[in-house]
């Protein structure tokens, strides 16, 4: 059933979209099925360009027939409809659990709107169940580290930090070459402080904490859609 909200909720999205727009195409499950609606209705004539927010979402979108650009290419954007793994009732968001965070959070900057789309498990009262992804470089690792946990303890939010891993056992590496710190907070009392402060570390190129960018939101439930912020 889950699938079937996460449809719903990105088929919404999808009407939203109307000739000429340029897109940002979000990374994961429910940002899956956005793309591939908007596939449909290129293929029926709708004319839109998308700049994916990953490599996977790339050949999703060239297999669906989506015109791409960049954004050297096209720098401003009308929309973008991604996913998340966390959101509360003020639209801050945790993403990057599928490892896209850096490329997501810079397309979800370019737009005049960010459209989350979702099922209702992942909106949360309060963020912070969901571990939260910090994208750092790898030189340096143990040191980086060690100043994020200092950074975590002084705002109040203590929590075990631990490098993905691949599916081989070697540390998970993102489109961009660096690696992913999960910071497992349980709750995250101030996240618009630990938002604004977490890319002073050196090292830390960015965080799954994306404040004042989604405009909207497209909840899946069983009694239907929700839409919160302005859509």
């Amino acid at each position: 059933m889950s699938d079937n909200l996460k449809r719903a909720a990105a088929e919404r999205a999808a009407e939203l979209v109307s000739d000429g727009m340029r897109l940002g195409l979000g990374t994961g499950s429910t940002a899956k099925h956005f793309v591939a609606a908007i596939g449909e209705r290129v293929r029926g004539g709708l004319q839109v360009v998308g700049i994916p927010t990953s490599e996977a979402t790339r050949e999703q979108a060239q297999r669906e027939g989506i015109p791409l650009t960049t954004l050297d290419e096209t720098p401003e954007l009308d929309l973008t409809v991604d996913g998340a793994d966390e959101i509360d009732d003020d639209l801050r968001l945790i993403k990057g659990g599928g490892g896209a965070l850096l490329r997501e959070k810079i397309v979800a900057a370019s737009s005049r709107r960010m459209i989350v789309v979702a099922d209702s498990s992942k909106r949360v009262a309060k963020l912070g169940k969901f571990p939260l992804p910090i994208e750092v470089v790898p030189f340096g690792l143990t040191a980086i580290e060690h100043a994020i946990s200092k950074l975590l303890e002084s705002l109040g939010a203590q929590g075990e930090l631990h490098l993905r891993r691949a599916a081989d056992g070697a540390p998970y590496v993102t489109d961009g070459g660096h690696f992913i710190l999960d910071a497992h907070l349980g709750r995250i009392e101030k996240p618009n402080v630990l938002a604004s402060t977490l890319n002073n570390v050196p090292g830390v190129v960015e965080h799954g904490l994306f404040i004042g960018l989604a405009t909207g939101a497209i909840i899946a439930t069983g009694e239907g859609l929700v839409e919160l912020g302005q859509i």
